[in-house]
């Protein structure tokens, strides 16, 4: 699993020295934590790093549903599934 570096740093750096944290942020893979009054108030972090954080939150609450749904018996046969989606498919194309 991909481990972000974490840096903190103050309010005041953002303001002062926004082209050295957006490279930090892209060129060495870390989320800059910007304090407010000495307590975390943001994060920055380069984009491609919260879109990928973002897709794996996103399957992690899609694993976790299924996960409850397989426990809960809420589970229906491959071939079952199969079916209704090709049904799906076909109302689709016409």
């Amino acid at each position: 699993m991909l481990a972000l570096q974490e840096t903190i740093r103050p309010s005041a750096d953002l303001r002062n020295h926004y082209n050295e944290i957006s490279k930090q942020c892209r060129e060495k893979n870390e989320a800059v934590i910007i304090t407010v009054n000495g307590r975390g108030d943001t994060v920055s972090m380069s984009y491609e790093d919260y879109k990928n954080m973002k897709a794996r939150i996103e399957l992690l609450e899609i694993l976790s549903e299924a996960d409850d749904d397989a426990r809960n018996e809420r589970i229906a046969p491959i071939e079952d599934t199969f079916s209704n989606l090709r049904s799906i498919l076909k109302e689709g194309m016409s």
